[in-house]
């Protein structure tokens, strides 16, 4: 009599499905499109400060370019960095064809190359008032002929019964020897009218002195 044995079946073994881990995608970063400016004369000066009585910091040539980084607390002057130089400087809107939107751009605050290695601020300031004139005089710098830029003066005076910003620079100031200056200054402004000066030399600006200003009327 025949015996049956079972035979084994073999079961099958799954292969797992491999998982797709997904790659994350780089998102790019806007990069802000600053305003551009080209030189649109044969020659224009670049300078310390957004005023044509600062200091003389580079020569622009027509058709040099660079961009917009900054805006002038006052007025419409463009701290922009030319692609000749290394650093920025101010320049006025009138010397540059401008493409794009200079209110995008961040107010940029001044600031002078101070040095009072060589020489002193202004001594002895004085400010005395005739009516709506007020005159500030000062004691002599001694500087060399090669370092004398004479002094600035930034002043706000009220006129019209508005703030008006003075800076007075080497061309009303050109050497140590000019020591005085009248500005008009009426009454009707919130605030009181005042401010700073300078000895300026070729290398920079020494430390500010104080203007005591005499009060309006």
């Amino acid at each position: 009599m025949s015996t049956y044995t079972p035979t084994d079946t073999p079961t099958t073994t799954q292969t797992p499905i491999p998982t797709i881990t997904l790659t994350p995608t780089i998102t790019p970063t806007p990069t802000f499109d600053f305003p551009k400016v080209t030189v649109n004369v044969a020659l224009a000066a670049c300078l310390y400060g957004p005023a044509k009585g600062y200091l003389y910091k580079f020569d622009l040539k027509q058709g040099d370019t660079g961009y917009v980084g900054g805006r002038a607390p006052v007025g419409t002057w463009l701290w922009a960095k030319f692609d000749r130089f290394k650093d920025f400087c101010w320049v006025s809107p009138y010397v540059v064809n401008l493409v794009g939107d200079v209110s995008t751009v961040m107010v940029q605050q001044v600031n002078l190359p101070i040095t009072n290695a060589l020489y002193a601020p202004p001594k002895n300031v004085k400010a005395t008032r005739d009516g709506d004139k007020v005159t500030v005089t000062w004691s002599a710098v001694w500087m060399t002929q090669d370092d004398d830029n004479g002094y600035f003066l930034d002043v706000w005076v009220c006129q019209n019964k508005s703030f008006v910003w003075m800076p007075i620079g080497w061309q009303s100031l050109p050497d140590q020897f000019h020591t005085s200056y009248t500005f008009t200054d009426g009454p009707g402004c919130a605030g009181k009218s005042g401010g700073q000066i300078y000895t300026v030399e070729k290398h920079g600006y020494t430390s500010p002195e104080q203007i005591p200003w005499p009060p309006a009327n």
